[in-house]
């Protein structure tokens, strides 16, 4: 085995990897602490130096892995965006860069690359973007429709939720979300236009709960997507896995074989 391969082997080492998903978490905990002053009195060069503690582990880490894989490195996404999310740690963070330092914090984004499971939530919602783009476009289509209705029926009265277009899209997405849409939004205005309800309440079991809902079929149906890819993938690799031990065990019968007709000729001589 050649240095780059035990290296990668050391790098993808299921002790190492939870080691590593233990750093995440711990310095996205530290992390929260700083932003308390009260934890951070005389505390300041602890946090400081686990800190650079975790970016060193980090920075080995993905040297590592250009050591031992190196241009193929750049194939997989989830490596070139851990790269983004360390090199985004490694900006100057002093003077007016200052504020780059809470983006530390995108450090705990690497859970989503580093778990196995969080990463087949991300490809799966990958996956769903389309269809989700669809869904959003068929909202956006929804709601600019129903404001202009809106503004037309109540924004002669109620200037500040349907006095205009955008007013009405920002009440209607309140409305939608159901966030105080009886009480502050429908029967203030049901008690100027008493048949208001004829338009609020299909407005909000199209979008509530029908459209929103088209969300998470397209998003359970990429997961399970995402679930039979895997399965094909495995009981492809566990077939390869078959044939290529049918293989070894013909080619040792022949072998066997070979042997017994040599023991065979031998003692006939």
């Amino acid at each position: 085995m050649s240095i780059r391969e035990r290296v990668g082997a050391f790098i993808d080492h299921p002790k190492v990897q939870t080691f590593i998903v233990t750093l995440i978490v711990v310095n996205a905990i530290t992390l929260g602490m700083e932003t308390s002053p009260a934890i951070m009195e005389g505390r300041a060069h602890l946090f400081h130096a686990f800190d650079a503690f975790v970016l060193t582990v980090f920075v080995a880490e993905i040297a590592a892995k250009l050591f031992a894989r190196g241009l193929r490195f750049f194939r997989d996404g989830w490596n070139v965006f851990d790269l983004l999310i360390v090199g985004i740690a490694l900006l100057p963070a002093s003077g007016p860069l200052a504020v780059l330092r809470a983006l530390r914090i995108l450090r705990v984004l690497r859970l989503m690359s580093v778990v196995p499971a969080m990463r087949n939530v991300i490809q799966a919602l990958i996956t769903a973007i389309p269809g989700m783009v669809s869904i959003v476009g068929l909202i956006a289509l929804i709601f600019y429709v129903a404001s202009v209705l809106a503004t037309n029926f109540f924004g002669a009265g109620f200037q500040e939720w349907f006095g205009n277009v955008g007013a009405s899209m920002y009440s209607l997405f309140q409305i939608m979300t159901l966030e105080s849409w009886s009480m502050g939004i429908v029967r203030p205005v049901m008690a100027e236009h008493p048949w208001a309800w004829a338009f609020f309440i299909p407005f909000i079991l199209i979008t509530s709960f029908a459209v929103i809902n088209l969300f998470i079929g397209v998003i359970v149906d990429a997961m399970q997507t995402q679930h039979r890819q895997e399965e094909d993938e495995t009981e492809r690799e566990m077939e390869a896995n078959t044939e290529e031990l049918r293989q070894e065990i013909a080619a040792l019968r022949q072998e066997i074989a070979g042997l017994r007709d040599s023991l065979g000729r031998a003692d006939a001589d």
